[in-house]
């Protein structure tokens, strides 16, 4: 098991790690709009989940995988009609790659964010 951190990111917010990989795959905690140097993004859902995947990049990238590695998101919204503005930035993301999805509403989330969005890749073997 092999811990990721990077600056590319915010740092984590409690005792986690930003991404574990292990067995084969990378396991990245949840993202949410906070820049990489700590301050949350200002606006919306759309600039809330456009800054998110700049965060799960920088993971990525930190333990050498990219966007097309990705086999598992899971979306965190805190109004569930959100759902289409999110699904607009996560489609312009993603491309013609399609991971399998889950995609749920609950009642709060750290900092008071809209939208929060965690990811499984492949991993590199290191």
């Amino acid at each position: 098991m092999k811990m990721i951190t990077t600056e590319q990111a915010p740092a984590a917010i409690g005792p986690y790690s930003q991404a574990v990989q292990a067995g084969g795959f990378l396991f990245c905690s949840g993202q949410i709009a906070l820049c990489p140097d700590g301050s949350l993004v200002e606006g919306g859902v759309v600039e809330q989940t456009h800054q998110i995947f700049n965060n799960i990049e920088g993971v990525l990238s930190a333990a050498g995988c990219d966007k097309d590695s990705v086999v598992k998101c899971s979306v965190f919204l805190k109004d569930m009609n959100d759902f289409a503005s999110v699904n607009e930035v996560y489609a312009d993301y993603f491309g013609e790659h399609r991971p399998s999805r889950a995609c749920v509403e609950v009642s709060r989330l750290p900092k008071d964010v809209l939208v929060e969005i965690e990811v499984t890749a492949l991993a590199n073997s290191a």
